[in-house]
């Protein structure tokens, strides 16, 4: 169980790594850290969070299910939806991302993805991709897709076409499978496992087996895709554990104020923390 009540440690995760992708020294395992919660805020308790991003001093938010897809901007204090589109029935929204002044949203199994306005929510264009849409994010450069497999996909922003791939590998050599809502941060992609916490005996529909621990987030070099780190966020969110669908699934980080917030499909909170090796 993590020690919530311990002294924050900083956030800055370049200095607190401890196994950087730019070490030559081999470990057999990644540093694992906790977390400290510094402030709660409010979270639509029906927005099945698929993807988040900070920006601009506010919370863009994809949210899933058919029927129920939306993109929206949301103040952070009061939780509030500011501005909201509405997806087609037939379209099942995933991860989003911003870049150069534009959002990036995509879908889980219509192999479409779509391009707003970042200032006005307005669309401004559909794109096409192979396989199913899980998590989005960028270096600042490219998009960054996660499918649900170990495999993570690198895509030109105007073209959308596939620069690389790179597969995500755990310590002991072992492929990481269910990648899910990602978050770039200084340097490293950090990845929501879906439903790591029913992956600790075995598989997952069906699937195969996963990481075997509950709630954590892998932090992974983008450059060799080895699992460099992990977050263990057990019991974040104790009251949000009513429903099995309801995992924990959303990172956004403000760089300019150096904050990470994390939240979970249909959670009542988002929480801002740092985090505290163990």
């Amino acid at each position: 169980m993590i020690g919530c009540d311990s002294q924050p440690a900083s956030s800055n995760v370049n200095s607190m790594t401890g196994n950087s992708a730019n070490s030559g020294k081999k470990s057999s395992s990644a540093p694992v850290f906790g977390y400290n919660v510094v402030k709660t805020y409010k979270h639509d308790s029906k927005a099945f969070t698929q993807g988040l991003v900070f920006h601009d001093g506010f919370l863009y938010e994809s949210t899933g299910n058919y029927g129920d897809s939306t993109l929206r901007k949301v103040d952070l204090e009061s939780g509030n939806i500011l501005e909201k589109k509405d997806l087609s029935n037939n379209f099942f929204a995933e991860g989003m991302t911003i870049l150069n002044g534009k959002i990036y949203q995509i879908t889980w199994r219509e192999k479409t993805g779509f391009v707003y306005d970042a200032a006005t929510l307005e669309p401004l264009k559909e794109f096409k991709y192979q396989g199913e849409g899980w998590g989005l994010t960028t270096d600042g450069k490219q998009l960054i897709m996660s499918d649900g497999t170990h495999i993570l996909r690198f895509l030109d922003p105007e073209t959308f076409t596939v620069t690389r791939t790179v597969p995500v590998m755990k310590e002991n050599g072992q492929p990481l499978f269910l990648l899910n809502e990602l978050e770039y941060v200084k340097g490293e992609i950090w990845a929501n496992i879906w439903h790591s916490e029913e992956t600790e005996t075995g598989t997952t529909q069906g699937r195969l087996p996963n990481i075997g621990k509950a709630n954590y987030i892998a932090r992974i070099n983008p450059e060799s895709g080895k699992v460099i780190g992990w977050i263990d966020l057990a019991n974040i969110s104790p009251d949000d554990t009513g429903d099995s669908e309801n995992t924990l699934n959303g990172i956004a980080y403000d760089a300019e104020k150096d904050r990470i917030f994390v939240t979970g499909k249909k959670w009542k909170k988002l929480f801002e923390i740092t985090l505290q090796p163990k």
